[in-house]
């Protein structure tokens, strides 16, 4: 029985060094998803696949030539391990696990501290779906249902309620505070995703506005 103990985080990546090792169709994926969060990329492998090369040659991308070698490891913060050679992946994991790093070998949970979940991202959104490595393909198929559930009308709400963190920090005097006045919007009616669903970005801001004006008077009355 797989047991489902993982602490669930998110990691900032912008700006670090992030280590792939093997430059296959698998690992292609994997570099893909870590520049989606701006990470520096470097892939270690004798040969690459077209897709990795393209992004070299785009300059998104650092590929060292070679067979790796734990000195490869130094100055990033993780290292995912994508190659079909056992004896290299569990090096990989013997080399990162010695200096604390997080590692990830694909599909070998085994050799994982932690584990790449599925991810639907709409602008500021990004839901992930693990199944603690038991299926990915599971979690694909629920990440495909995710996806068809939470549109864009949610990515738009999230970005309104962004631009109202910097006056809620400065008017509002506490936490819970705060709270009241997003949940206010989040969970008002009309339901402001349904009125962002039919394209009514107005009729949310008069929400937000509105919002503003009884939080203020609360804050006042209190």
């Amino acid at each position: 029985m797989i047991e489902n103990d993982l602490y669930i985080a998110c990691l900032n990546l912008a700006g670090k060094r992030a280590l792939v090792v093997g430059a296959g169709r698998v690992a292609l994926e994997k570099v893909n998803g870590l520049l989606a969060c701006d990470a520096e990329v470097v892939v270690v492998a004798p040969e690459a696949d077209p897709g990795i090369t393209a992004l070299v040659d785009d300059l998104q991308v650092t590929w060292i030539q070679k067979r790796f070698d734990a000195d490869d490891l130094d100055g990033a913060m993780l290292v995912i391990a994508a190659t079909a050679d056992t004896e290299v992946n569990t090096a990989v994991f013997e080399a990162a696990e010695t200096r604390s790093m997080l590692v990830n070998v694909v599909d070998v949970p085994s050799l994982c501290n932690f584990v790449l979940p599925a991810i639907s991202r709409r602008g500021p959104i990004a839901v992930a779906i693990s199944t603690s490595g038991a299926s990915p393909a599971l979690a694909k198929r629920i990440r495909r249902e995710v996806e068809q559930q939470v549109g864009p009308e949610y990515a738009a709400l999230a970005t309104l309620l962004d631009e109202e963190r910097g006056w809620a920090k400065e008017t509002l005097p506490s936490y819970d505070a705060r709270r009241i006045f997003f949940e206010s919007i989040v969970e008002g009616q009309p339901d402001p995703i349904e009125l962002l669903r039919d394209g009514d970005v107005d009729r949310v801001k008069e929400m937000i506005a509105a919002a503003r004006e009884t939080a203020i008077a609360q804050m006042k009355s209190g």
